[in-house]
């Protein structure tokens, strides 16, 4: 039997939110917010971190990758879980695993004990941020409502992100580095002691069944590629895509699959996923190459960077709010290939930029353009990728997006890094990895549009 799913706006649906729901939100995406903005601030802290420690130049890229990597291999696990086991219960165990991550980091007195901290963060993340979607996703109504949660959502995490660029400087100077770890210590054990009473459990099935040949390809498979990537280890990567394919085997076949088959091949789970991967990894790296751009070649120190990328940061906060608008009114189908076309769009003025500063009249126009349609964006791909689905799965669809994000978030850096060194001079390499980046992007805007309008497409298995 078939069932018939729209990108349409439900006029009927009730766009304002009760006090409780506001809590909710309060909490769900509080926690969104402080992981955003922890990653920004640690960002800008990294240099004063690794001296604390004792951790090389060479090796300060492990600070971040330490996270990356079980964000990104356990999350479609986490995901799994609190659908099987409790959302709640995932939520909490990821909030209780942060606590205890932060204090260790924060803490630490060698580089061992700094990167467990870290590792240990990214898997609260993998378990904590599926739950809180998907905890997000039942409560809300998809529809307006759902939309304009999720709306709020992009609009924190930009926000997060934002914030964190702007006073991760001064909070580090201020304090010390481990305060980028101590903040998240009381935001945590408030979630903590504020979810219970908001948020009820959710139905868990009556047979819990764990796929753990899934479980243990999937996750392989995940930290195999993504150790390929920042490595650049062939052997890794050869090893990950066996798993993975180990993985789709598996599942064709499990009688309780990790992520059904014939999910994944839904349009709008499909479509929306590889809209992400490619709106995270392509709009990371190009902030990256501005940043390298500002520093390297217009002599600017880390304050004005932070300053040159915030600016436009506040002001694409107000994407999150207006992306929900515009969903509701065209749909989804409509608007992600629009945005995502929005943020390719933008990076085809940097490809010219000089080397002198007059060319910031250029730039930061480009970085509000290209903040709004990347916000827009989020919101978008994360309504495509769980619209459609039973609540009972919810947990892998939102696990599949948080997961395509942190594993986009960490693959683009070393791939548009690659190709700038194709070329001798720094601006010269920058200019070809922005070409790339606005061809991949428009490009894959094109496919996206296309694919989400195939004959067919409204019809799930």
């Amino acid at each position: 039997m078939t069932t018939e799913t729209t990108s349409s706006p439900i006029t009927a649906a009730p766009t304002r939110f009760t006090g409780r729901q506001r809590l909710i939100l309060l909490v769900l995406l509080g926690a969104g917010f402080m992981l955003s903005a922890d990653f920004s601030i640690l960002n800008v802290a990294l240099p004063t971190v690794g001296d604390g420690v004792g951790l090389n130049l060479t090796a300060l890229p492990w600070i971040a990758s330490a996270y990356a990597l079980p964000a990104a291999g356990f999350t479609l696990l986490g995901g799994r879980l609190a659908d099987l086991f409790g959302r709640r219960r995932l939520f909490l165990a990821g909030m209780v695993l942060l606590a205890a991550a932060s204090l260790l980091g924060g803490l630490a007195t060698g580089p061992e004990m700094l990167l467990t901290g870290r590792a240990l963060q990214g898997l609260s993340t993998a378990l904590s941020v599926p739950a809180a979607m998907s905890l997000l996703t039942t409560t809300f109504e998809e529809g307006a409502t759902r939309d304009r949660a999720l709306g709020l959502n992009g609009a924190l995490l930009s926000g997060g992100f934002t914030i964190g660029a702007l006073v991760g400087g001064t909070l580090v100077g201020l304090l010390s580095w481990r305060s980028a770890f101590f903040i998240n210590v009381p935001v945590a054990v408030a979630i903590l002691v504020l979810t219970p009473s908001l948020i009820s459990e959710s139905r868990r099935p009556d047979r819990v069944r764990l796929d753990v040949p899934g479980a243990v390809t999937a996750t392989g498979g995940l930290l195999a590629a993504v150790y390929a990537v920042i490595e650049r280890n062939m052997i890794a990567g050869a090893v990950g895509v066996v798993l993975l394919a180990a993985f789709w085997l598996i599942e064709l076949r499990a009688p309780a699959p990790l992520a059904p088959v014939r999910i994944l091949r839904r349009p709008n789970v499909k479509w929306g996923n590889y809209a992400g991967l490619v709106l995270f990894s392509m709009e990371t790296s190009m902030i990256f190459m501005m940043t390298l751009y500002l520093q390297n070649v217009l002599g600017f120190g880390p304050l004005v960077t932070g300053l040159v990328f915030g600016v436009p940061g506040l002001a694409a906060v107000l994407a999150g709010p207006v992306a929900g608008r515009l969903i509701g009114r065209h749909g989804y189908r409509t608007v992600l290939p629009a945005a995502l076309t929005m943020q390719g769009l933008a990076a085809v003025p940097l490809i010219v930029v000089g080397p002198d500063r007059v060319w910031l009249a250029v730039l930061v126009p480009m970085l509000v353009l290209s903040f709004f349609g990347h916000v827009t964006s989020i919101v978008a791909y994360t309504v495509t990728g769980t619209s459609g689905l039973l609540d009972g799965e919810q947990g892998l669809a939102t696990g599949l997006t948080t997961m395509t994000q942190n594993v986009a978030i960490t693959i683009g850096i070393p791939i548009l890094s690659a190709i700038a060194s194709a070329r001798t001079s720094e601006l010269g390499g920058i200019h070809l990895a922005l070409t790339a980046n606005a061809a991949f992007t428009l490009a894959s805007a094109a496919l996206i549009g296309l694919g989400l309008r195939r004959r067919g497409e409204h019809r799930q298995p």
